[in-house]
């Protein structure tokens, strides 16, 4: 049964149901499935294994801060080198994703789509159960599967701090 909680983080000024528990640094990061721009199914870190992992969770690229977001990590990735691998999962539909990568020549980043069961959502407390969409929050994994940073952002409108989720993702490579 999954745990939902109200009155923690309000969407449109509004208190809303946040689907699942935080996570916290130090314990194990959840498998997820969620699907690709092609709609293929793709587990969120057996198809990342050995590698240092940046997750973010977006509400949908079409937004103007999930757009600077996803732009500023695709920027990141260039320097961050093939051993981190950076994800963002949103309730978007595979082929909008597609679509926005390609307006936008987003390559870096691998972007997936929880649309169908929501899986991410729930395993990383980030679905917000009245709109079916994701709440914003970024996570660092390291190559053992383990969480090694957590951000949940206090509203969707919030970027989170890029220098922090970067310096946790380069120490987590030690």
């Amino acid at each position: 049964m999954s745990i939902e909680r109200k009155g923690g983080f309000k969407f449109a000024g509004q208190d809303v149901t946040v689907v699942g528990a935080d996570i916290a640094a130090g314990q194990p990061a959840p498998e997820f499935s969620a699907h690709a721009q092609d709609w293929s199914t793709v587990f969120g870190l057996e198809s990342t294994k050995g590698k240092v992992r940046i997750i973010g969770s977006l509400p949908s690229l079409n937004t103007s801060v999930c757009d600077r977001e996803t732009r500023r990590f695709n920027l990141e990735a260039a320097s961050l080198g093939d051993d981190i691998a950076i994800l963002v999962v949103s309730m978007d539909l595979p082929f909008t994703l597609k679509n926005w990568c390609g307006a936008a020549g987003v390559d870096k980043v691998i972007t997936l789509s929880d649309h169908m069961k929501a899986e991410f959502g729930e395993k990383y407390g980030v679905l917000i159960k009245e709109n079916r969409t994701l709440r914003r929050a970024v996570f660092v994994i390291d190559r053992n599967d383990r969480v090694v940073y957590t951000a949940y952002m206090p509203a969707n409108s919030v970027e989170p701090n890029y220098e922090e989720v970067l310096a946790a993702a380069k120490a987590a490579m030690a």
